[in-house]
């Protein structure tokens, strides 16, 4: 009889356990991993464990500093180890602690530099991951991504004028900052003759610059895919769009400059919606997604790029890669309550049209170049519905570098001499389109 009874007892607790789920009874929860990654647009906590964390949190005015309740966890030295990720120079933070505050409840403290904006949000378990606990802090002032290329521009006529000694007779961007009545009028140059023509809403001939925005896909949270020898996508894709942008920087195409602005500059996560956001804050002339290509197989390789299609992909490999790379959110991380539904699906107008047209034109261009330093997967530019192409009023491409899954792809990705002629590829095609489709007229800053 005492058997009976214990196994009805134990049945019973299976039965409680079952209906209660994981979030009531979370006390049992293991963290997995803690990671940090700060960013100027914004710091990013996350805490992943092998079940749904519950969490409280509030806001302290004087000091200005967030406090989070983490339920059902004990202070463990895999959740300590967050303190010791946070760096001196994060824009955002400028300390933190934890403690055990209670039975079951770890607080985490967070100091701020200055008023942030918070977001939290849940994911679910989706390869590599498991359960994520997010934290996003945002600044009260988003940093504006024209602001940072006048910034960069600023910057590099600092250094010219310190290096050579030379004082530049024009500077487009810090022009273009005083019409906003955010810095002193520049030294203008002499005004244009009444029948020259102008540019840029009204700039002259000699002050109209052409903005390339570049797009390192993946980063922070988003790995991007990974080669056999360990080699992460986001990193060398980074290191190939730094690559370019300073190319870029000191190149001018029929006497315009032209100036390189990058959707991230570090490891941190840019979902993709924002990535077109911000090509399209500094009205760029252009928008390149760089990426490195994977296969299930390590057989695949060389180079390839895509242009939007609205109208279905040109080739299943097309649309495969397509789903895969628009599959970066899910992986990345992005707050579905606030995500911009804006470009979920573009719209087919005369400006769409106009773009996949151009896209096309400077694809080509890119790939004539691309296949003179390595092989070519595809012999033509292939098209499928990217997420991350879909501004209609930009030419957009998306250039898979190379089969990063190839080991010896992967070890050319890897090489400075292979980005260098890469970099160089690349530039040679946004030269050659640009010398036979000059930039439309457009004012920065609208």
């Amino acid at each position: 009889m005492s058997n009976a009874v214990n196994r009805r007892t134990l049945l019973g607790a299976s039965t409680l356990v079952l209906l209660l789920g994981p979030q009531q009874i979370a006390h049992g929860a293991q963290v997995v991993a803690v990671r940090l990654w700060p960013a100027e647009d914004y710091t990013r906590i996350t805490i992943e464990s092998d079940s749904p964390l519950k969490t409280t949190q509030r806001f302290v005015n004087d000091p200005p500093r967030m406090e989070v309740d983490l339920q059902g966890l004990d202070l463990l030295p895999s959740l300590s180890a967050l303190v010791g990720k946070l760096r001196s120079d994060d824009p955002n933070i400028a300390g933190m602690r934890v403690s055990q505050h209670g039975s079951g409840v770890v607080r985490l403290v967070i100091d701020l530099k200055l008023p942030i904006a918070p977001q939290s949000f849940s994911l679910k378990p989706t390869a590599p991951y498991q359960h994520r606990w997010v934290l996003d802090l945002y600044p009260v002032t988003p940093p504006d991504p024209l602001a940072q290329l006048i910034e960069q521009r600023l910057a590099d006529l600092e250094r010219r004028v310190g290096n050579a000694g030379d004082t530049p007779s024009t500077d487009p961007l810090g022009d273009l900052l005083a019409q906003r009545g955010q810095l002193p009028q520049a030294p203008k140059p002499p005004a244009a003759t009444p029948n020259k023509p102008t540019h840029r809403g009204g700039a002259s001939m000699g002050e109209q610059l052409i903005v390339v925005a570049l797009d390192p896909g993946h980063g922070g949270e988003d790995p991007g895919a990974i080669g056999p020898g360990g080699t992460f996508e986001k990193n060398v894709v980074l290191q190939i769009a730094q690559r370019l942008r300073d190319r870029i920087n000191t190149t001018r195409v029929n006497g315009l400059p032209m100036r390189a602005f990058m959707t991230r500059d570090g490891d941190f996560f840019v979902p993709l919606h924002e990535r077109v956001r911000k090509a399209q804050r500094v009205n760029a002339d252009l928008f390149i997604s760089i990426h490195a290509d994977a296969f299930y197989s390590p057989r695949p390789q060389g180079a390839s790029i895509f242009a939007l299609s609205t109208r279905g992909a040109t080739s299943a490999a097309a649309r495969w890669m397509a789903n895969k790379e628009n599959s970066s959110d899910q992986i990345g991380g992005i707050n579905i309550k606030v995500k911009d539904n804006s470009i979920r699906s573009a719209l087919i107008d005369m400006s769409t049209t106009a773009q996949i047209k151009d896209s096309l034109k400077v694809g080509s261009a890119m790939l004539g170049e691309v296949g003179k330093v390595g092989r070519l997967h595809k012999p033509r530019v292939e098209q499928a519905n990217f997420a991350v192409l879909r501004a209609p009023e930009i030419p957009s491409v998306l250039v898979e570098t190379a089969f990063i899954s190839n080991p010896d792809e992967e070890k050319r990705l890897r090489s400075t001499a292979y980005q260098n002629q890469l970099a160089d590829a690349l530039l040679r095609g946004v030269v050659r389109y640009f010398t036979q489709h000059p930039p439309l007229v457009k004012r920065r800053g609208t």
